[in-house]
């Protein structure tokens, strides 16, 4: 009964990081490729491609933002919840952004999903981490 509990008490956190995920995958597809432009352009929407990238690049930093949230959440940790520096690290990776006028685009994606997979990594070498199943 009480794993039944857990289980259920567990479920908006996995639901948190599958959303996490999918967007994160979702951003980078949009940012990485031309679909959206192509889908855009296709639509009679050409004058809003140029604009696409001051969305989508702080939409992925967001997404990668709230896995890093959700794997926090699914650790048990007892600390403190770092969402305050997680929403301080992506307004810091996104005005980075654009004031480089996303020349490190690429790199700064990177950086961003390495820390987020670094923070996991650190999470599951805890004792308390929850498996994600």
């Amino acid at each position: 009964m009480k794993q039944n509990n857990a289980a259920q008490q567990n479920k908006p956190n996995d639901k948190m990081l599958k959303v996490g995920l999918a967007s994160s995958v979702i951003a980078a597809i949009c940012c990485f490729t031309p679909i959206l432009v192509i889908a855009f352009v296709g639509a009679g929407l050409g004058g809003l491609v140029g604009g696409l990238d001051y969305f989508l690049f702080p939409m992925l930093f967001a997404s990668l933002g709230l896995v890093a949230q959700s794997l926090y959440l699914n650790s048990n940790q007892t600390s403190p919840s770092p969402k305050w520096i997680i929403v301080a690290l992506v307004v810091i990776f996104s005005t980075i952004l654009f004031v480089l006028q996303f020349r490190l685009a690429i790199t700064l994606s990177a950086i961003a999903a390495i820390a987020v997979a670094l923070y996991w990594l650190y999470l599951r070498s805890t004792s308390k981490f929850a498996q994600i199943s």
